[in-house]
């Protein structure tokens, strides 16, 4: 059996004010990070920005 699609797939995003994922923007821009693929990728929004101003550092030394 195939799986169903998620309606909102590439429409999640993380909210650094709560700390929840939103499906659809819900919250103003300036709180928003995103938008993700899916509701694991939100919810790992924060490491991902922390590797990647690790990987521009890095490229600036």
């Amino acid at each position: 059996m195939a799986a169903v699609p998620d309606a909102h797939e590439g429409d999640y995003w993380y909210n650094v004010e709560t700390g929840e994922v939103e499906v659809g923007a819900q919250s103003d821009w300036k709180r928003l990070l995103g938008p993700y693929p899916s509701r694991e990728a939100a919810q790992a929004a924060l490491a991902t920005v922390e590797r990647n101003n690790e990987d521009w550092d890095d490229d600036d030394d």
